[in-house]
């Protein structure tokens, strides 16, 4: 069939600035609803000897506020908070393993955040110590975490490579000055580069790099920067993401003006100047917002349609069960999905009353597992496979993937629907073809680009 005609910019920027999920699962996380511990414990008895665990630990705390930062964090330098929480972290971690009537191994631990870091170094040798005691890791388990270049001392560093880290992400977001102190995070481009030197000295060798476009004060020219910066730092991965302005959800992002961000069209181009930055740096395109070096695992996972995405990103983990530890953090089996409370003082009350900290969840029909399945494949491949789809659930989505291949950003062919390279950027809208819990909610979700 001809090509449909290329939409114009003016169309695209207003499907750039539609709110959309990520897709970081399917449902997504609004739609959790009430789930008791008993029915995660149920879960996790399931577990086979030859399934292999995920493990991912949420420290929410960080020394100062950022503020276009949309996690769940906290400031603290309070030594007995931090020591507290450390402390339920590994009762918690001790509750999952007791349920487990056996595992193939722990194939990767993720810290993230917050800033792991502000456990300190004796807390996370603890912390880890107590993981690898109640879990058998595999050998060659990637152990990686979120790191704050402002925070890595280099006894922190020298801690991190006893613990066996092998890949650290570092948050740069921008490095213009200007950005930074109009974001609230002051980072001159010295100090990341110092902690990358220091990182591999120490011998952990595989660097990611997270950047941030839509962000108030930003120009093309600045996003370029920053992309260029990443690459002559040498990131094996870098991670490239638009900016979610949801002050009535994280009200400390008032303090970023909504009259100083990026319009739709000027973002657009942001995220185009990064992509063709990295590319033209020799970085292969992963999924929707993530570069590679074309030797590494993520980029070979992508070649062999091994792909996976889950709630920290795109990842090479094949994990089917991926246990979350921490206030807010989400655990994944086949099953169903289980999020434990996200306040700290809730998740500390039931830890330490001896319970699994549940507080919301999904369990899975068979239904949502197919599109599940089907929306991961998009947001991974930026095609799918539709001969072995069920008829109904092809059907339930022609309707919107017609707009989309009217609109030039998806071809369909026999037995598969794919991406035009103009489509690329709105992977969001091809996979919430299939999403059948979508439903318009500006103050939901972020801009799809």
């Amino acid at each position: 069939m001809q090509d449909a005609a290329p939409p114009s910019r003016d169309a695209l920027a207003r499907l750039a600035a539609m709110p959309l999920p990520r897709y970081t699962s399917y449902p997504t996380a609004p739609h959790f609803g009430p789930l008791d511990a008993e029915t995660l414990a149920g879960w996790l008895a399931e577990a086979g000897e030859r399934d292999t665990l995920s493990l991912y630990v949420h420290v929410p705390f960080c020394h100062a506020l950022c503020w276009y930062c949309g996690c769940h964090t906290a400031v603290t330098r309070s030594a007995a908070r931090i020591g507290r929480y450390r402390a339920a972290l590994e009762r918690e971690a001790a509750l999952a393993a007791g349920l487990l009537p056996g595992h193939g191994g722990v194939a990767a631990l993720h810290l993230g955040g917050g800033t792991p870091t502000a456990l300190g170094a004796e807390g996370l040798r603890s912390l880890v110590r107590t993981l690898r005691g109640l879990f058998a890791f595999r050998e060659g388990a990637e152990i990686a975490a979120e790191l704050d270049p402002r925070t890595l001392p280099p006894g922190m560093i020298e801690a991190l490579a006893e613990l066996g880290l092998t890949r650290a992400s570092l948050g740069v977001q921008d490095v213009t000055p200007a950005v930074q102190e109009r974001i609230g995070r002051v980072q001159p481009a010295a100090q990341v580069e110092a902690a990358v030197a220091g990182l591999r000295r120490a011998g952990i060798a595989h660097i990611n790099m997270d950047l941030i476009y839509g962000l108030p004060g930003q120009e093309v020219a600045e996003v370029e920067a920053s992309a260029r910066f990443a690459a002559d730092c040498g990131a094996d991965r870098v991670a490239v993401f638009g900016y979610a302005h949801v002050p009535w959800m994280k009200p400390h992002q008032k303090a970023i003006r909504a009259e100083d961000l990026p319009g739709a069209a000027l973002r657009m181009r942001q995220a185009e100047a990064a992509a063709r930055v990295l590319t033209e740096a020799g970085y292969v395109a992963i999924g929707l917002d993530h570069f590679a070096r074309p030797g590494d695992a993520m980029a070979r996972a992508a070649r062999e349609g091994r792909l996976r995405r889950n709630f920290q990103g795109y990842t090479t983990d094949q994990a089917p069960f991926l246990l979350g530890f921490g206030a807010s953090a989400i655990s994944r089996t086949p099953r169903g999905y289980a999020q434990n409370a996200a306040d700290e003082r809730a998740w500390l009350a039931a830890v330490e009353a001896g319970r699994l900290p549940v507080a919301r969840g999904r369990a899975l029909s068979a239904e949502d597992i197919l599109r599940a399945a089907a929306i991961e494949r998009i947001m991974c491949d930026a095609a799918l496979d539709t001969a072995a789809l069920p008829r109904e659930l092809l059907a339930s989505a022609a309707g919107r993937l017609a707009e989309l291949e009217r609109d030039g950003l998806v071809r369909r062919e026999a037995g598969r629907v794919a991406a035009t390279p103009a489509g690329r950027p709105f992977l969001r809208h091809f996979a919430a073809c299939f999403d059948a819990y979508l439903a318009p909610a500006p103050a939901r979700h972020s801009a799809a680009v």
